[in-house]
């Protein structure tokens, strides 16, 4: 099986399966003596970690992460650093049911088709239990960031949209974001929200959701043209996260409805000689490199595959059946994919960082 790692200078590959003994990654192309300690991924762990609250996977998980190399004395030695998340409460037997069904929605059935075999507990290695190593890789891309970027880089998601329920977005409070359960930036939606994703769960169904990515203080000049844009970059790694069927940057899709006028960034002068833009529709990137401009994307999340509603599939041996999914499911995949979200910008930028001073150098 190829394509576990992402990145180019700054890389990370990921193995482990959702109900195997652990998950992990190594984490390549860390420069030494930035400082690095089990304490500073945990808490971007805990956010996505399963369990805090009823919107969620009742799955309970410590996601407790471990440091096996590349880190002595609290700095990185430029060595490959590997990261350890044990699994502790695996239900295998919830999956016996589909053992050998499909489940409608999910990567069952391609799994199947592409090698013959497949490891049906929690959906095995497509299981979005791989996230927390994203998102654990991310915490050591946002230390890599915050030592080589005076001021460090500020990366920040949020759900705007759950199930038809868009957020208005004149009520934005990012302070809210850690607040409620759904990562909502609009605190007047969060009542509604609650209501709607209650009936959802308590129908046995669920939801779909789209998130928003904002990274502030990025340098100018991270990307490069034509084949390796820092946005096609970002795309790849939003749309590699898991239920991910769509990617926009900017102002994205809308613009295909903009006139030249509406759609250009214009710009002046800033009394220190520095570029002001008066709007953002590219999303912080032109041509495929950053502007010094908040980076800005969206992603969106299609509804959990596995739901209580029987569905109509086949098995392995060709027949029809139903499929109804027992076991411990996320209402709505989206929530959680917030901070796996920001760790897929993390790990974009520092990839695009090293890559630019490699080239350019610290300019």
């Amino acid at each position: 099986m190829s394509g576990n790692g992402f990145g180019t200078l700054f890389r990370f590959t990921t193995f482990g399966e959702s109900h195997g003994p652990a998950i992990g990654c190594v984490v390549d192309g860390v420069p030494p003596r930035i400082p690095l300690s089990e304490a500073d991924l945990q808490p971007w762990l805990d956010r996505r970690k399963p369990g805090q609250n009823r919107f969620v996977t009742q799955r309970q998980e410590p996601d407790a992460v471990r440091i096996l190399s590349g880190v002595f004395e609290g700095q990185t030695t430029g060595t490959p650093i590997g990261l350890l998340i044990e699994n502790t409460d695996q239900r295998s037997k919830d999956y016996g049911e589909i053992a050998q069904q499909f489940r409608p929605g999910h990567a069952d059935v391609t799994y199947w088709q592409k090698y013959g075999i497949r490891d049906y507990r929690g959906g095995g290695r497509s299981s979005a239990r791989e996230t927390a190593m994203r998102v654990a890789a991310g915490g050591v891309a946002r230390a890599v960031l915050n030592a080589l970027v005076p001021g460090g880089v500020i990366i920040r998601a949020a759900l705007v949209q759950l199930g038809p329920h868009r957020i208005d977005r004149s009520r934005w409070n990012w302070e809210t974001v850690n607040t409620n359960p759904f990562f909502c930036p609009d605190p007047g939606a969060v009542a509604d929200w609650e209501a709607y994703l209650d009936g959802v769960r308590k129908a046995g169904s669920s939801c779909g959701a789209v998130v928003e990515v904002v990274a502030d203080n990025v340098p100018a000049g991270l990307g490069a043209p034509v084949y390796d844009k820092l946005d096609a970059d970002l795309a790849k790694a939003l749309m590699s996260i898991n239920a991910v069927k769509g990617v926009e940057i900017g102002d994205g899709f809308d613009t295909a409805a903009y006139s030249g006028e509406d759609n250009a960034d214009e710009m002046r002068m800033n009394a220190d000689g520095s570029i002001r833009y008066l709007s953002n529709h590219a999303g912080g990137i032109l041509g495929g490199i950053a502007t010094g401009q908040p980076v800005i994307a969206r992603m969106a999340v299609k509804p959990t595959s596995s739901i209580l509603t029987p569905r109509h599939s086949v098995d392995i041996h060709g027949t029809e059946v139903d499929v109804r999914t027992k076991g411990r499911h996320d209402p709505c995949v989206g929530i959680r994919a917030v901070p796996v979200a920001e760790a897929m910008m993390a790990v974009t930028l520092a990839d695009h960082l090293l890559r630019h001073r490699g080239q350019c150098g610290s300019r």
